[in-house]
């Protein structure tokens, strides 16, 4: 069964992996460095700070780099966990597919899909009342995850795993968010 899925994931990443092309490489790794996402978090933090004010931004960043601390730990507990090589250093593939950008890291999960769904999932939860379109976010987490499998750096279960994490806990921290402000920061 393991078996199964594993090479039913190697085959999928073979195949979406292979739909890249030169002339979009650098589209892509553009796409991947989180730097270049910074205007849309400042554009998320202007909403949040639109409809919270100062106090209650303050507080959801804490709650931010709480949630980006563990997703990335357990994220490096899973890689060094499993050590499952990334389809660039594995030597069944590599030479099959498209590496456009190498790292000798693990794999197994995405830390940048657990990080950018769990965010987004967060910011959903936060700016959906009040905001009806807030949905638009999650494009973000699939864009970006998608650039790991064009680039060579992903399989589409490291993708998954990471996306699931991520959901859960980005659900997970914003209901102890919640708890925290309605204890200490309500709003007035």
């Amino acid at each position: 069964m393991i078996e199964s899925i594993v090479s039913f994931d190697r085959q999928l990443f073979i195949f979406l992996n292979s739909l890249g092309s030169e002339s979009y490489d650098g589209l892509w790794l553009f796409i991947t460095k989180q730097s270049n996402w910074t205007p849309i978090f400042l554009f998320f933090l202007y909403l949040i700070y639109k409809k919270l004010g100062t106090k209650q931004t303050l507080f959801v960043l804490l709650f931010v780099a709480i949630l980006i601390a563990i997703t990335d730990q357990v994220t490096n507990m899973f890689k060094y966990g499993f050590e499952r090589l990334r389809p660039g250093s594995n030597p069944e593939i590599n030479t099959m597919i498209r590496v456009v950008k190498s790292s000798s890291t693990f794999s197994f999960f995405s830390g940048h899909a657990a990080n950018s769904m769990a965010s987004a999932v967060f910011i959903y939860k936060l700016i959906q009342p009040y905001y009806r379109q807030s949905y638009w976010i999650f494009l973000w987490p699939l864009i970006f995850a998608y650039s790991r499998i064009y680039l060579g750096l992903h399989y589409p279960g490291d993708i998954l795993c990471g996306y699931l994490f991520g959901a859960f806990s980005g659900y997970a921290v914003f209901k102890m968010y919640k708890l925290a402000q309605i204890k200490y920061f309500p709003l007035t």
